[in-house]
């Protein structure tokens, strides 16, 4: 009885590492997510300041911001 008791402590300890590793892993996805839409979103940004500020064409600024709206969630 003893040693069924351990086996299924053991298991249970086991699982919970499973999940602690699999929350982490999710956590750091997300993070790295976050951290790609908001240099996006930067990205974005200075194109914009740069068609303003006409230092590149109206050409150049559709091609690269149809580059970055491919490579993100939000735009």
């Amino acid at each position: 009885m003893k040693k069924l008791m351990l086996g299924l402590v053991l298991l249970v300890g086991l699982g919970q590492a499973g999940c602690a590793f699999l929350g982490g892993a999710a956590v750091g996805a997300g993070l790295t997510g976050g951290a790609y839409e908001y240099n996006a979103h930067r990205e974005m940004q200075q194109l914009e300041e740069d068609y303003r500020n006409e230092k590149i064409s109206r050409a150049e600024y559709e091609k690269r911001k149809q580059q970055i709206e491919a490579g993100s969630i939000i735009y």
